[in-house]
């Protein structure tokens, strides 16, 4: 019967961060810049407008039940709409026509969408490669999990949810991160406690048979 110390369950354990025990800002865990601070709700208007831009592009898909090629077609026609508008327009009301960069997406956001798909594929090759071990058999658990929930919910919904997570997740643990770490540290010794509590009542009094010893040869 294996023996516990009941005094260690009584010491406080300093609560362990999900992210690390090492102090590391969360910004520069998320892999900073544009992509953490959008996460991290830094530009506030930023992150509710795509926020609001992606929850109305579920509705209509969701709710409205769009086609995502009909969707397509009247969002251009709108957009050429005004544009055609506010170009004939502009000089009867004395405003500038529209810029021509106003609407086109800079180099650098390319790049930098580029660069970080790039970071995922290097990640997942490095999981993939069987480097780290727990983190792969992890990795493979999480995605095995995740076919189960996708056979109940919509692909564009479960893109949703995980979008909604993303979104509010990391900035709700960057506010309450030591709030949820102690509540964690504390169910995880309650596991404990609870695991040890039926080993010593339960487990350890199951008959077992006596151990052969292997013949050598």
């Amino acid at each position: 019967m294996p023996i516990y110390s009941s005094d260690s369950d009584d010491v406080p354990e300093s609560p362990k961060r999900f992210f690390g025990t090492h102090e590391k800002p969360l910004h520069a865990i998320l892999g900073g810049g544009t992509a953490a601070g959008i996460l991290l709700w830094g530009d506030k208007k930023l992150s509710a407008a795509i926020l609001i831009g992606s929850t109305i592009i579920w509705s209509l898909f969701e709710v409205g039940e769009y086609n995502f090629v009909t969707l397509l077609c009247h969002i251009s026609i709108i957009a050429m709409l005004v544009l055609f508008l506010w170009s004939t327009g502009a000089g009867l009301i004395d405003r500038n026509p529209p810029n021509p960069r106003a609407i086109t997406i800079p180099e650098s956001t390319v790049h930098w969408l580029f660069a970080e798909i790039n970071k995922m594929l290097l990640k997942f090759y490095h999981v993939s490669s069987g480097k780290d071990l727990k983190t792969f058999f992890l990795a493979i658990t999480f995605l095995w999990i995740l076919s189960g929930i996708g056979n109940y919910f919509s692909s564009l919904n479960l893109l949703y949810i995980g979008f909604l997570g993303l979104m509010s997740l990391p900035a709700l643990y960057e506010r309450y991160g030591n709030e949820v770490d102690y509540i964690a540290s504390k169910g995880n010794r309650d596991m404990k406690k609870l695991y040890k509590t039926i080993d010593t009542k339960f487990l350890n009094k199951i008959p077992r048979g006596p151990v052969k010893e292997k013949k050598r040869f």
